[in-house]
C-alpha cells in the first residue's frame, strides 16, 4: 500500500499545484480555459495517436478487456436505475438523479490517462486508449438519454451524437489504431514531434483538474454527494473487478480498468448538466468532492488491483 501511495503522490501534488495557481490567480480564467482546450483538443489526442500507432496490439486481449469494461458500466447503470424509485422516496428529484447518474458512470479521462502514463508508460497509455475507445461512446449515449429523460430541458439526441463523432479522443483512437493495423506506424521525425507534444499532456492536464475544483462547494448536499462519491469511487471499481474476473483479465490491464473505474467523474459533466437541465450545483459538488476523496480511495483500489 505504501508503494501505491508513493506512486500517486506526484499526481495529487500536481493537482494541488493547480489549485494554488488558480487560488493566487497566476493565470486568469481565460488562460485556464485555454490550457484545458489545449489538453483536450491537441495534447492528449496526440499522445493517444503516438501510443496506439506504435503499440503491439496483437498481444492485447482486446475483446475480453472490452467485455469487462462494458459489463461494468452496464451493471452500474442498471443498479442506479433500479435504485431510482427508492431515491425518489428520499426526495431526490429527476434533475438531481440525472446528475447523480452522471457522477457515478462518467469518468475523468485527464486524471486516468495521466496516472497510467506516469506509472506505466506507453503500455499503460495503450490500455487506457483502448478503454477510451470502448467506453466513451456508450457512456456519452447513455448519459444523454438519461438527461433527455430526467433533465428539465429538451435535447436532440442526434446533435449530441454528432458532437460525439467529433470527440478528439475518439478520433485520435481511430487514427492511431488505423496507423497500427495498416502497419504504417510513424516516421521517426513525426514520432519525435508527437512524443514531445504528448509528453506535455500529463502535467498540464492535472494542473487543469486542480484549477477546476470548487472547494467552497464541499459542504453542500453532503448526504447525497457522499452517496454519489461512494457509488463512483468504490462501486464502479468494484464492478470493474468483477468484469475482469468474469472475462479473465489480469495484470496491468486489470489495473488500468480499475483506475478507469476509480477516478472521479468527468469535469465535462458540469457542462452537460447545464446544457440539458440537470442539477448543476449538485454536479459541481460531486466533481469536487470525488476528486478530494480519490486521494484516499484510488491508492486502495490500485493496491487491491495488484499494483
Amino acid at each position: 500500500m505504501i508503494s501505491v501511495i508513493g506512486a500517486l503522490v506526484p499526481v495529487f501534488l500536481i493537482i494541488l499545484l493547480g489549485v494554488l495557481l488558480r487560488r493566487f490567480r497566476v493565470f486568469d480564467d481565460a488562460a485556464w480555459r485555454g490550457f484545458e482546450n489545449l489538453c483536450y483538443f491537441v495534447l492528449f489526442p496526440v499522445l493517444l495517436v503516438k501510443t496506439l500507432a506504435t503499440a503491439q496490439l496483437g498481444t492485447v486481449q482486446v475483446l475480453g478487456f472490452a467485455g469487462a469494461l462494458l459489463f461494468a458500466i452496464g451493471a452500474m447503470s442498471l443498479l442506479l436505475l433500479g435504485l431510482y424509485p427508492l431515491l425518489r422516496r428520499f426526495g431526490i428529484g429527476p434533475a438531481a438523479f440525472s446528475s447523480l447518474f452522471q457522477g457515478a458512470t462518467r469518468w475523468h479521462g485527464f486524471i486516468a490517462l495521466s496516472i497510467v502514463g506516469l506509472l506505466f508508460g506507453d503500455e499503460g497509455v495503450t490500455w487506457m486508449a483502448i478503454t477510451m475507445a470502448v467506453i466513451i461512446p456508450p457512456l456519452n449515449i447513455i448519459n444523454v438519454m438519461m438527461l433527455a429523460h430526467f433533465g428539465s430541458a429538451d435535447s436532440r439526441l442526434g446533435g449530441v451524437l454528432l458532437k460525439l463523432g467529433r470527440n478528439p479522443f475518439i478520433i485520435a483512437c481511430i487514427m492511431g489504431a488505423f496507423l497500427n493495423l495498416a502497419d504504417l506506424g510513424l516516421p521517426g521525425p513525426l514520432y519525435d514531434v508527437l512524443d514531445i507534444l504528448g509528453g506535455g499532456a500529463l502535467g498540464l492536464g492535472l494542473l487543469t483538474v486542480g484549477a477546476g475544483l470548487n472547494i467552497h462547494l464541499v459542504l453542500q448536499n453532503r448526504l447525497l454527494v457522499g452517496f454519489g462519491a461512494l457509488v463512483r469511487l468504490l462501486g464502479m471499481p468494484g464492478f470493474m473487478f468483477l468484469g475482469c474476473w468474469l472475462f479473465g483479465i489480469e495484470g496491468i490491464a486489470r489495473t488500468v480498468a480499475v483506475i478507469a473505474g476509480a477516478v472521479p467523474t468527468a469535469a465535462s459533466s458540469f457542462i452537460l448538466a447545464r446544457q440539458m437541465g440537470g442539477d448543476v450545483p449538485l454536479m459541481a459538488n460531486l466533481i469536487t468532492v470525488q476528486v478530494l476523496l480519490a486521494v484516499f480511495s484510488l491508492p486502495l483500489m490500485m493496491w487491491l488491483a495488484g499494483f
